[in-house]
């Protein structure tokens, strides 16, 4: 009997030995695993925690081999991993290195590490360009600019009435600026007069909604521009006659565009849909969801935008030009031509919609220098400080900035800002979870205890 009990003894550790080898083995393989093939899954509603599809499509078109290098303190390693290890998991062509910057002072010096720390740099071959921070928007900066190199910058014109950039009113085009600089785009604000040349750092020029009639030498200038292999983007409102909201024809312009293939109507497109109501807005800021196959808004299929106060546009190609259409309205719309009152009434003579609100076009050249670029929108309110942030705005914006420095691979939809996920409970509902979670989960533990203590007595 002895010996039986001491054999049952035996084979009982041999068989909790056993387990617990297994369980070792399987949590060995676990850690080999994880720390091999780091991959995550991100619950959150807004994919907080997922990287951009401008990112992500950076990533698989990269040619060449990019080193991220991050200069700090051990304690923040941690931290830093959370991003740029999601960068490492997208590509095989990036690689990133945690250094220590207390332990390789020398070699801190030698990359160019200055206070204060952490300093982040992505090197592409021999160039080397330094992140602002930690952020997605920082590093895929630096990315972008050590891939593209050169400086790309955006002009935004000025006197005769156009948005101002320094404007942080509902208005201005604050907002616009800081956007195009966050994609690393350079501004600057120039005028046409009295020198109406066109200063030569300018990538992109944006006319951002004139009231005042361009003269012959300004015009002539923006003409020369795209037709010597510039870009321009068009921000051109309706052409209202009352009171404060008067906006001049701007005749001269008008006819060099319409020689390009793009003529803006003389009218105002209203959204009968009733879609603005659910945003607070009226039928003068038409929500689009149709969008053409122009890289512009390719991947904008189901982001809507809207559009203050926008004229329609008439388009087809030019002699020398390619013209696409962009966008255009539901077939709940009609454009009025009734623009010398405030009080918009629709008419019998009102046509009907859809209707174009953008257009892209290429102008060709025939120079080594490449083609010239245009985009234009018969709305310069939609990306106004009160409406870029509105739903898609600010990513066709920006997108029609990436193609019009032809970095059409810059073009996705960028990721939403964090939102706040708030739950609300009136008080019945909090005295409930209180008492639930204070007695009764407690009580139900005992009760459960209690009924196998009954059965197995």
């Amino acid at each position: 009997m002895p010996q039986q009990s001491e054999r049952r003894r035996a084979a009982t550790l041999a068989t909790a030995i056993f387990y617990s080898l297994i369980v070792v083995a399987i949590l060995v393989a676990v850690n080999f695993l994880a720390n091999r093939y780091n991959k995550s899954y991100d619950a959150t509603a807004n994919k907080k925690f997922t990287l951009s599809e401008q990112t992500e499509k950076i990533a698989k078109n990269l040619q060449q081999d990019v080193t991220i290098t991050y200069w700090g303190q051990p304690s923040g390693f941690q931290g830093a991993r959370d991003l740029l290890d999601r960068y490492q998991n997208l590509s095989h062509k990036i690689d990133v290195k945690y250094e220590d910057v207390d332990k390789n002072r020398t070699q801190a010096l030698a990359a160019g590490v200055k206070n204060p720390i952490p300093n982040i740099f992505v090197q592409v071959s021999n160039k080397k360009e330094e992140a602002k921070g930690l952020t997605e928007e920082d590093i895929t900066g630096a990315i972008v600019r050590a891939l593209k190199g050169g400086e790309r910058t955006v002009c935004f014109t000025s006197g005769s009435g156009e948005h101002s950039t320094d404007e942080t009113g509902p208005d201005g085009y604050s907002t616009a600026k800081q956007q195009a600089e966050k994609s690393n785009y350079k501004t600057e604000t120039i005028k046409l007069l009295p020198k109406p040349d066109i200063p030569t750092q300018c990538t992109i020029v944006v006319v951002g909604g004139p009231k005042h009639d361009y003269l012959a030498p300004e015009v002539a200038s923006l003409k020369q521009f795209v037709e010597n292999g510039g870009r321009v983007l068009f921000l051109l409102d309706a052409p209202f006659k009352f009171a404060a909201a008067q906006v001049d024809d701007n005749e001269m312009l008008m006819n060099v565009l319409q020689g390009w293939g793009v003529t803006p109507e003389k009218d105002l497109v209203l959204d009968l849909s009733g879609v603005g109501q659910l945003y607070g807005v009226g039928p003068e800021f038409p929500i689009v969801t149709n969008y053409d196959d122009q890289a512009i808004v390719r991947d904008m299929k189901n982001v809507w935008t809207g559009f203050y106060l926008a004229r329609s546009l008439d388009v087809k190609n030019g002699d020398m030009t390619t013209v696409d259409k962009l966008f255009e309205t539901s077939d709940d719309s009609l454009a009025t031509t009734n623009l010398s009152s405030p009080e918009i009434k629709a008419s019998k003579d009102d046509k009907k919609g859809p209707f174009t609100l953008g257009a892209a076009g290429t102008y060709k050249t025939g120079k080594d220098t490449g083609n010239g670029r245009f985009v234009v929108v018969g709305s310069s309110g939609f990306c106004a400080n009160n409406f870029i942030g509105f739903n898609g705005n600010r990513d066709l914006f920006l997108n029609m900035l990436n193609w019009l420095s032809s970095d059409e691979d810059l073009i996705s939809i960028r990721p939403k800002e964090p939102t706040d996920s708030e739950l609300n409970m009136n008080q019945r509902q909090v005295s409930m979870m209180f008492y639930s979670s204070v007695f009764g989960l407690p009580l139900l533990i005992l009760a459960f205890g209690a009924a196998v203590w009954w059965k197995r007595r």
